[in-house]
């Protein structure tokens, strides 16, 4: 009252007018506490439904046959389609029509900012629903990444997806790159081909070492018996003629069958020359000397030590 004074109002008039304010907002909440506490009972309803919902939605999405990544997902949109619906229906019980509408309109330009603002971030969102329902992969796959990644899938969700490396870190991959880039993997067509490369000597016979190197593959025991073994000639090296060896082995989410396959090809082929005396040969460089080339070191030798014997049996007839 005392700055009512101050700024020369009549304090009797402010407070009167404070009054009737007070007043009417006093009759507005008593005549809508009833909408209010109705729209604060369907918020919590609202919100233990939805979580009823989201738990056995996702269990029973699963038995359908669709993978824990989808199952969590559809139930997680289902978990919010349903808050949604209850937000909207008490902010309509309460006669907050135009506020709905308010909230709609802004929640959509707010929407667009934060895409423009985020948008790595709805990439990665947008591939990793793409990745969840194609499944390009899965968990327990092996999977090889542009970047260089290998190892087994440990986890998929909307932003990225785990891979534990055969080294043991686990590797966070980003979905985007796994949906704009290449990948390999090596576990959907469940079987591999083991390459091994190796050489021999020019002195050997080729079609001996042929059927030499097939046998010792197909003794290999854990190769797989369906795919029969394969030998191309690859070139002519330095120091041997370069061949490869090909075996298949069974792959599906174990990287040990192929090292296995791998270890027991290279001892087989290994033990199967040396019983049949090819060689593999170690690396072998030809020394040429003169100016020109094509002279061998003990010719040189030679011719050096001739020169030097003729200059000495000039001078001592001189």
């Amino acid at each position: 009252m005392i700055l009512a004074d101050i700024f020369g109002l009549d304090a009797q008039e402010v407070f009167d007018k404070l009054t009737e304010k007070l007043s009417g907002w006093l009759d507005i909440l008593i005549l809508n506490l009833p909408n209010f506490l109705l729209a604060i009972i369907i918020v919590i309803g609202t919100i233990a439904i939805a979580r009823i919902l989201r738990k056995f939605s996702a269990k029973y999405i699963q038995k359908l046959g669709t993978g824990e990544t989808i199952s969590q997902f559809l139930s997680q949109l289902i978990f919010i389609a349903v808050i949604v619906m209850g937000i909207m229906l008490s902010l309509s019980v309460m006669d907050l029509s135009k506020t709905v509408s308010s909230i709609l309109a802004g929640l959509g330009i707010i929407g667009l900012a934060l895409g423009f603002a985020f948008q790595d971030t709805a990439a990665n969102f947008i591939s990793g629903v793409y990745i969840t329902f194609k499944q390009p992969y899965k968990l327990g796959d092996i999977i090889h990444t542009h970047e260089g990644h290998e190892g087994v899938v440990t986890h998929i969700n909307l932003r990225v997806t785990k891979i534990r490396t055969f080294n043991g870190p686990i590797v966070y991959v980003p979905n985007r790159h796994l949906f704009q880039e290449s990948f390999t993997n090596f576990t959907e067509y469940a079987k591999r081909r083991v390459q091994i490369e190796c050489g021999v000597s020019y002195g050997d016979d080729l079609e001996k070492v042929e059927k030499v190197a097939l046998e010792a593959a197909r003794n290999v025991p854990s190769r797989l018996k369906s795919e029969e073994p394969t030998l191309f000639w690859t070139g002519f090296g330095d120091s041997s003629i370069n061949f490869t060896l090909n075996v298949w082995c069974a792959y599906t989410n174990s990287h040990l069958d192929f090292i296995a396959v791998r270890n027991e090809a290279i001892i087989s082929l290994k033990k199967a020359f040396d019983k049949n005396d090819i060689m593999i040969p170690f690396p072998i460089r030809t020394l040429d000397f003169g100016i020109r080339g094509g002279v061998q070191l003990e010719n040189q030798l030679s011719a050096l030590r001739n020169s030097s014997e003729t200059n000495s049996a000039s001078s001592s007839e001189n």
